[in-house]
């Protein structure tokens, strides 16, 4: 499968978020706008990369791209507004904090907020799309840094080995140490847990 780029599309701003499904941690989105005169090689899906590229294309992309936004949305936005709308807001959040206006952005997924400019979803964009493969790559390395930094003040968690997914030890490690601010409280593991 390949993305066939709109026909004088101008400047693309790719743009993907990492976080939707663990039950702690803020959801993190970045957009990117590479610069043609200075491709990247080995630009994926962040999740097919290993750790060790996933930062060495970090730095990468933050030196070479014509523009980059990290963003995100709280534990408590996510809880006030539910987590599809929460990642949107964060998107155009990242969106708004590019320096340079996008004449389209692409999105992975099959949906797009309303950024104000012209905007189409992909789907498996961040394997398609080398702006959204970008953007992928921000995104998670920044919140992988952040759920190791959480991991060193709550230790018990086990955050920096399944960065807040649900998995079996950490489920059992909520039930040992309880819920704290850090948790989505409108995450259905979370909640049933609150109300024991």
């Amino acid at each position: 499968m390949i993305f066939i780029y709109p026909e004088n599309a101008g400047l693309i701003a790719g743009v993907d978020e990492v976080g939707r499904g663990p039950l702690c941690g803020d959801v993190v989105t970045a957009a990117v706008i590479l610069d043609p005169n200075k491709p990247i090689t080995g630009l994926a899906d962040s999740k097919k990369l290993t750790e060790k590229k996933r930062e060495y294309l970090f730095e990468l992309i933050k030196e070479q791209a014509l523009s980059w936004c990290i963003a995100r949305a709280s534990v408590t936005e996510i809880d006030q507004l539910n987590i599809l709308h929460a990642t949107m807001l964060a998107m155009q959040r990242a969106v708004a904090g590019l320096s340079i206006k996008p004449d389209l952005v692409l999105v992975d997924g099959n949906r797009t907020p309303d950024f104000g400019i012209k905007a189409q979803p992909v789907v498996k964009g961040d394997s398609l799309v080398q702006e959204i493969g970008a953007a992928s790559i921000l995104a998670k390395v920044t919140r992988d840094r952040e759920m190791a930094d959480l991991d060193k003040l709550y230790p018990q968690y086990g955050l920096a080995k399944h960065k807040g997914y649900p998995t079996k030890a950490h489920l059992e490690a909520i039930i040992a140490h309880g819920v704290n601010d850090i948790y989505r409280k409108s995450f259905a593991p979370v909640r049933n847990l609150l109300c024991r």
